[in-house]
């Protein structure tokens, strides 16, 4: 099947102007004014006119398997579902565990990344979890990530935080250089994924690993980076003097935002004024993780589910709100994390990258239509394509 966007305007994410992209099989094969339809290969023509066309998203940071659990047992949320990822216009994601690495654990996590490929997506994982020692499935994290090819980096690892297993920063250093050593071996990444809590310590481990060890900045991502201004404010310090990398969690409440925390589209707009450069930010969902449901008057009332769907959400305020560019709001869920998790055929619209794309209108900036590998997956604000169970 060859797919025809016709008369889009492209954020690639640079503005490239209007034109047209065709697509065959899972990749971009042209872009151009005026591709002309071949009607003897079977063209299928999607009109593009008033809509802006953007690479599919990526998000950096799922809870696949479900997450929570830390209200006991019956707290522990659901499996993530096919359509919750592709109506947020993302295309790529990567699970990791949350705190609990016992009734969640890698081989699940593999198994249920390797199911939602299969519906349509493209999925890796990161190998490890919340506590060190981490869990792996070959018993060891340099093994996982030359020997497991979905496994592109290590976490999430908690640190400055009462979950974490309050490893020393020596331990710490020395999963983020086995996580380097294993992505070298393999062509990967090699990035660890980092929780941080809202302990006092807050950046000190990644400093001492930056300045005390021949590791870069590159090989570490610490989220959750906007869940308090003070850690925000470490963050902008980190990444101006030291290179680092962060990255802003979406799902959250803008309504009911936890104490001192930082909307994810703000925390962007303060990062790039003060200076951070724009490639070294991300946004990722924290998806199907639990959050705190809050009524009309503020009261708790209940837990809820992180959605996927905030990564886009946060884009689109960081643009009609908080007036950030387009381009550099887009960067931070196509291009830069495409860039620092090496997914080469991801992140950008050009000849030769997969036909993950987004549609979506001009006027609203509403998403309208969602292709995956080149395949429609959300077609006129519906999803086309849903997974196994989604149509019992």
């Amino acid at each position: 099947m060859l797919t025809l966007i016709r008369n889009a305007k492209i954020y690639a994410p640079e503005c490239l102007g209007v034109q047209d992209v065709l697509t065959a099989d899972s990749r971009i094969l042209k872009i151009g004014p005026d591709i002309p339809e071949v009607r003897e290969y079977d063209v299928q023509t999607i009109d593009g006119t008033g809509m802006l066309l953007f690479p599919g998203f990526i998000d950096s940071h799922v809870h696949i398997l479900g997450g929570g659990g830390e209200g006991s047992y019956h707290t522990r949320t659901p499996e993530i579902m096919l359509t919750d990822i592709t109506t947020g216009g993302v295309t790529t994601v990567v699970g990791c565990l949350g705190t609990d690495g016992t009734t969640r654990n890698m081989a699940s996590l593999l198994a249920k990344a390797r199911g939602l490929e299969e519906e349509g997506i493209t999925t890796y994982i990161y190998t490890g979890s919340y506590q060190i020692p981490v869990r792996t499935l070959t018993g060891n994290l340099i093994d996982d990530l030359i020997l497991i090819d979905k496994a592109i980096g290590c976490g999430e690892i908690a640190i400055s935080d009462h979950r974490s297993s309050q490893p020393t920063k020596e331990e710490f250093a020395r999963i983020v250089g086995d996580t380097r050593t294993g992505g070298i071996l393999s062509g990967k990444a090699g990035v660890v994924n980092i929780h941080m809590g809202d302990g006092k310590r807050m950046l000190a481990y990644l400093r001492y690993v930056v300045e005390e060890t021949e590791i870069p900045p590159s090989n570490m991502l610490p989220t959750h980076i906007n869940r308090s201004m003070r850690l925000l404010k470490e963050g902008m310090d980190y990444a101006k003097t030291l290179g680092g990398f962060l990255d802003l969690t979406t799902s959250s409440d803008p309504d009911y935002l936890e104490e001192d925390e930082v909307k994810a589209s703000a925390g962007l707009k303060m990062l790039l004024d003060e200076g951070v450069p724009e490639h070294q930010i991300t946004f990722s969902s924290d998806g199907q993780g639990s959050i705190p449901i809050f009524g009309k008057n503020g009261e708790f009332v209940g837990l809820g589910v992180g959605k996927v769907t905030s990564l886009y959400r946060e884009v689109r305020d960081a643009v009609l709100t908080d007036r950030v560019g387009l381009t550099q709001a887009l960067k931070t869920v196509t291009s830069n994390p495409a860039d620092l998790l090496k997914l080469e055929r991801k992140g950008r619209i050009a000849a030769g990258k997969d036909a993950d794309l987004v549609l979506v209108q001009e006027d609203t900036m509403e998403i309208d239509t969602v292709m995956a590998k080149g395949n429609l997956m959300v077609y006129k604000q519906k999803a086309v394509r849903k997974g196994t169970f989604e149509n019992l």
